[in-house]
């Protein structure tokens, strides 16, 4: 059994090869990888990724990443693509091939067909004498000096640098483009990273109950709609006008405070001058100005008119924190 120092000292070794390897594709940069942002930024047609073996993991991964951030992508492996799958191409899609050596069996019969359609090729290689890099109009240079794997066969530091240029690929689109964080929501509209772009606190309030007394309502009432609503809160109005909250320390407060309470109204436990957020903003925004101010609700409002409460656990329910 080999021990756990043996072991982390591979593992740290694996990291720090791929690490090396990884900065160093920063000086590989050059006016290709410009001319490729553009040329996919002109054409009129789709991204076309392709590979095999490991590489077309990669690929497939790419993508998902263009797709996502605004760029239309399409996975085509190479091995398919020669066997009926070429279809997939169609005249002003960009094709973009990823081949660690560049002169793999299946790439080499695929490239006289791309090129017969007079799509661009970006080829994203780590090998610039290759038959690839040789026929692509654009070079990717994702060179490394070796793999990870001891015996320098395993696909491992190649790889990941593939899918570095590849982030490096989207990101420059999408930053080219202007992509904003709405339009990212478009294509996330799941899960809890898609509620944060996209989700209001007017989706969570028009969900709750509406917990409302006006300044003359009794203590005992005032407790009764708290107790109702179910939301730990109730806001005070006057004339339809916001003008307070009462919330379970106040009524704490109040308890402590006060031997009789019949007497009392909603005016005299309130807090004034309530914590309160617009409806049309972002839910995530409210789970901010909670996290600010340490309060776990917040009264929503239309301009000066009350709509309703979002509470911390609307958040949560929703995936938001």
């Amino acid at each position: 059994m080999i021990d756990t120092k043996a072991i982390l000292s591979i593992a740290k070794k694996t990291i720090e090869t791929e690490s090396a390897a990884i900065l160093n594709l920063a000086n590989l940069l050059n006016d290709d990888f410009s001319d490729a942002v553009n040329c996919i930024i002109a054409a009129k047609g789709r991204v076309i990724v392709s590979g095999i073996g490991k590489s077309a993991i990669i690929a497939s991964k790419i993508v998902a990443t263009l797709n996502s951030t605004g760029t239309p992508a399409i996975f085509m492996h190479a091995a398919d693509a020669i066997h009926g799958d070429l279809g997939t191409i169609q005249e002003n899609d960009v094709v973009i091939c990823l081949s660690n050596s560049g002169n793999t069996a299946e790439i080499k019969m695929l490239i006289p067909l791309i090129k017969r359609g007079n799509n661009k090729l970006i080829a994203m290689t780590g090998n610039l004498d290759s038959y690839l890099a040789s026929e692509a109009d654009y070079i990717l240079n994702t060179h490394v000096e070796k793999e990870a794997c001891p015996n320098n066969l395993a696909p491992t530091t190649s790889t990941t640098a593939q899918m570095v240029v590849g982030d490096a690929l989207a990101i420059s689109l999408l930053e080219v483009k202007g992509f904003t964080s709405k339009d990212f929501a478009k294509y996330h509209p799941g899960g809890a990273l898609g509620k944060r772009l996209y989700l209001t606190v007017s989706d969570i309030v028009r969900n709750n109950q509406k917990p409302e007394v006006t300044i003359n309502t009794g203590v005992k009432e005032a407790i009764v709609e708290i107790s109702q609503k179910m939301l730990g809160v109730t806001a005070v109005t006057d004339k339809g006008k916001l003008v307070g909250i009462i919330t379970d320390g106040d009524i704490r407060r109040m308890l402590n405070k006060y031997d009789n309470i019949s007497g009392l109204t909603a005016r005299d436990i309130m807090t004034s001058n309530p914590k309160t957020i617009a409806v049309n903003v972002l839910a995530i925004e409210a789970l901010e100005l909670m996290q600010n101010n340490g309060i776990s609700q917040l009264l929503g409002v239309d301009g000066n008119k009350y709509i309703g409460v979002v509470h911390l656990h609307n958040l949560i329910n929703e995936g938001i924190l």
